[in-house]
């Protein structure tokens, strides 16, 4: 798989407590990119947090106003290793025309190791 710098939405990005949006947004234009493979991989393991949620959200605006949740999957402590991929393998239908990941982080630890590495991937 290879991703592209365009459409990245985390490079090793750390992921520590409460909600944390990925770390670039990315612009598609208004109208259907529901077959784009997604990459959402843990590259550095977690070691703290309960468990982490990811959400694909999209907006008409890149402040994400009124951001529109279009798919969400959890993992649980146990399955967030290094290399641990979430389900979510394909950009959901749905976009307004900006795309970003928001990363919720479940427990009252803060996570001190955990990173993603997530985009659009060519297979």
């Amino acid at each position: 798989m290879l991703l592209d710098n365009e459409t990245l939405f985390s490079d090793n990005q750390a992921i520590t407590t409460g909600t944390i949006y990925s770390d670039n947004i990315v612009r598609f234009g208004e109208g259907e990119v529901d077959f784009l493979p997604l990459l959402v991989q843990v590259v550095v393991g977690f070691t703290k947090a309960e468990g982490l949620e990811v959400k694909v959200q999209t907006s008409e605006t890149e402040d994400f106003t009124n951001a529109v949740d279009l798919a969400s999957s959890e993992l649980k402590l146990a399955d967030l290793s290094e290399g641990a991929r979430f389900p979510i393998t394909r950009l959901p239908k749905g976009n307004k025309g900006y795309i970003r990941l928001a990363y919720i982080v479940s427990g009252d630890t803060a996570e001190t190791d955990g990173k993603i590495t997530a985009g659009v991937v060519v297979e």
